[in-house]
C-alpha cells in the first residue's frame, strides 16, 4: 500500500484495508511510543492551527517527537500572518519550505483540500471547520478495535451533536465501512448532516432517535459528544439543546456489562465525572490511542515505514 506522500484529508479517501493497515502500523507503534525512537530524526512537522486546539495539536507533536523529529508552527491565526491579511494558500506554500509535513486546523470547511492543492508537502486534515476530523476517526475505530477486539458485528451510538460535529461526520463514514448497526441520537435540530446520513445509508443499517434511554441498553459503544456552543450561529438554539443528554450512572443502569463509553473530548457535563471510574470509560484511553495513531500516519507518509 502506498502511503509516503500522501494526504489525509477525509477518511472517505481510505478503503478498510488501507485503515488496517494504519491500525497494524500504530500496534507496531505502541512500544514505539513508550521508550520514543530517531525514525524521523531530521524531520520536521508544521501544525498550523488557525482554531483553539489543545489534544489534537499536542497529540500530533507529541507524536512526531516521540519518532525523533521535531515540530514547529503556531496555536491560533492571532499570531500569525493571517492578521496581517495572507491567505491559506500563501501561508501554506510558505510553510512547505520550513517543514516535511504540514498538519492543519481550520474553521473553514474545504480548507484542508485547498490547502493540500497549493501544498507540496503532505497535508494532514486536523479538523476543517464542522465537515471533517479524519485522525480523530481513525483513533476513535483504533481504540474500539482494541477494547472490543472488533468492529463488524457491534451496536454504536453516536451522541450529541451531529449537525457540526466534525468527528462524528468522519466515524460514520469510517464506520460504513463495516458491517455495524448504528444509531444517531441528537436533539431533532442537531440531526447528523444530510449528506452524511445518505452516504452511509446506502451501506449499513442507520436508526435515528432524540431520545438516548432506549438505546444504551442495546449498544456496545457509545459515543459522546458535546454541543458545540462556538459552532452556533445563534446563541438562543444552543440555550434551547445544552445539556440535552446526560451520562451519568442512572443513564448507564441497564447497559452491557461489556459497554464502552468514548468522547473526542473536550467534555462539558454531557459524562458525569462518576462515570470516570467505571470500567464503562475509554475516553482517557483514546488520548493515548491518538498518539500511536497519529505516529504511524506520520511514519507512513514520511515514508519510514512502509
Amino acid at each position: 500500500m502506498e502511503f509516503e506522500g500522501r494526504d489525509i484529508i477525509s477518511i472517505k479517501d481510505f478503503s478498510s484495508e488501507e485503515i488496517s493497515y494504519i491500525f497494524k502500523t500504530a500496534k507496531n507503534m505502541e512500544p514505539v511510543a513508550a521508550k520514543g525512537s530517531n525514525m524521523l530524526r531530521g524531520k520536521i512537522l508544521a501544525t498550523l492551527f488557525f482554531e483553539a486546539s489543545t489534544r489534537t495539536r499536542l497529540s500530533f507533536e507529541s507524536a512526531m517527537h516521540k519518532l525523533g523529529g521535531s515540530a514547529i508552527g503556531f496555536a491560533e491565526a492571532e499570531i500569525a500572518s493571517v492578521k496581517k491579511g495572507e491567505n491559506l494558500a500563501d501561508t501554506v506554500r510558505v510553510v512547505e519550505s520550513y517543514a516535511d509535513v504540514i498538519a492543519l486546523r481550520h474553521p473553514l470547511e474545504g480548507a484542508a483540500r485547498l490547502a493540500a492543492e497549493f501544498s507540496k508537502v503532505p497535508i494532514i486534515n486536523g479538523g476543517s471547520g464542522a465537515e471533517e476530523h479524519p485522525t480523530q476517526a481513525l483513533l476513535d475505530l483504533y481504540t474500539i478495535k482494541k477494547e472490543k477486539g472488533k468492529i463488524d458485528g457491534l451496536k454504536i451510538a453516536l451522541v450529541g451533536d451531529l449537525r457540526y460535529g466534525r468527528t462524528v461526520h468522519s466515524l460514520a463514514y469510517a464506520l460504513s465501512l463495516y458491517d455495524i448497526e448504528l444509531y444517531l441520537v441528537s436533539p431533532e435540530t442537531l440531526k447528523m448532516r444530510r449528506e452524511v446520513l445518505q452516504t452511509i445509508k446506502e451501506k449499513i443499517e442507520v436508526t435515528e432517535r432524540t431520545s438516548l434511554e432506549k438505546i444504551v441498553p442495546l449498544v456496545d459503544v457509545l459515543y459522546v459528544t458535546r454541543i458545540q456552543k462556538e459552532r452556533f450561529p445563534d446563541l438562543a438554539e444552543y440555550a434551547k439543546v445544552k445539556g440535552s443528554y446526560k451520562i451519568d450512572l442512572e443513564a448507564l443502569k441497564e447497559a452491557k456489562e461489556d459497554l464502552i463509553i468514548l468522547h473526542p473530548l473536550p467534555r462539558v457535563d454531557e459524562i458525569a465525572a462518576e462515570v470516570d471510574n467505571t470500567p464503562y470509560a475509554r475516553y482517557f484511553q483514546q488520548v493515548w490511542n491518538g498518539i500511536v495513531v497519529r505516529m504511524a500516519l506520520l511514519a507512513l507518509i514520511l515514508g519510514a515505514v512502509k
